[in-house]
C-alpha cells in the first residue's frame, strides 16, 4: 500500500495542514503506518496535481503561509475503492531486533537483553500514548457506546489493532527474556 491511502484516510477527520496532518500519524497512524514529514508533503503535492485533495492558502500575520487540505470527491471515490479491495498479499514481519535474536547464540547474552527491554519500554510507551488516544476518542462513553455511534469507529478499531500489536510485542519480549533466564551459560 502506498503513503497516498493512508494521508486519504487522514483526510477523512476533515481539513488539515500538512503540520497537523504529520501530528495525526504521529499519533493516528502511528499504530500501523509510519511516515515522515517530508514524505507527507510529498504525497500531498501528488495528490493535489492528481486531483484528489484541494489545498487553500491561510493567510497568518507573523507567520508563513500555510496550505489546507481537504478530499475532494474524487479522493473519496478512490479511497472507497481501495477500502473494497482485498490486501494484496498478507503482512509481513520486518524487524531488525527479530534478525538480531536470530542471531543471537554468536552474540552477548546481556547485550540480547537489553536489547528486548528496551523494545518493552518502546511497546510500554506506545501503549500509554495510545490509552491517551482511546480516551479521547472514547470521551467518557463505554466503548459499545462509542462504537454503536461515533460518527466513524474506522479510527477506534485500528487503534485497537494497535494496542493488540503492542501487546503481544510486550508478551513476546517477556518470554524472550524468560528464555535468556533459563539458559545457563555455555563455557
Amino acid at each position: 500500500m502506498s503513503l497516498k491511502y493512508a494521508v486519504l484516510a487522514a483526510l477523512l477527520e476533515g481539513e488539515a495542514s500538512g503540520y497537523e496532518l504529520s501530528k495525526v500519524f504521529d499519533v493516528s497512524f502511528a499504530n500501523f503506518w509510519a511516515s515522515t514529514p517530508q514524505q507527507l508533503y510529498r504525497e500531498l503535492e501528488r495528490l493535489t496535481r492528481d486531483g484528489l485533495v484541494e489545498a487553500r492558502v491561510v493567510r497568518q500575520e507573523r507567520r508563513p503561509d500555510k496550505r489546507m487540505f481537504t478530499l475532494t470527491e474524487a479522493g473519496r471515490e478512490d479511497l472507497r475503492a481501495f477500502a473494497a479491495e482485498p490486501p494484496r498479499r498478507p503482512t509481513a514481519i520486518r524487524d531488525e531486533l527479530l534478525i538480531k535474536i536470530q542471531a543471537m547464540d554468536d552474540a552477548d547474552p546481556e547485550a540480547t537483553r537489553a536489547l528486548v527491554e528496551e523494545r518493552m519500554a518502546w511497546a510500554r510507551g506506545k501503549l500509554a500514548r495510545y490509552a491517551r488516544v482511546r480516551e479521547r476518542l472514547l470521551d467518557g462513553r463505554s466503548e459499545e457506546r462509542y462504537l454503536r455511534e461515533a460518527d466513524r469507529i474506522g479510527p477506534y478499531l485500528t487503534l485497537l489493532g494497535g494496542i493488540a500489536f503492542e501487546e503481544e510485542n510486550l508478551r513476546w519480549c517477556e518470554r524472550v527474556l524468560a528464555a535468556l533466564r533459563q539458559r545457563t551459560p555455555r563455557g
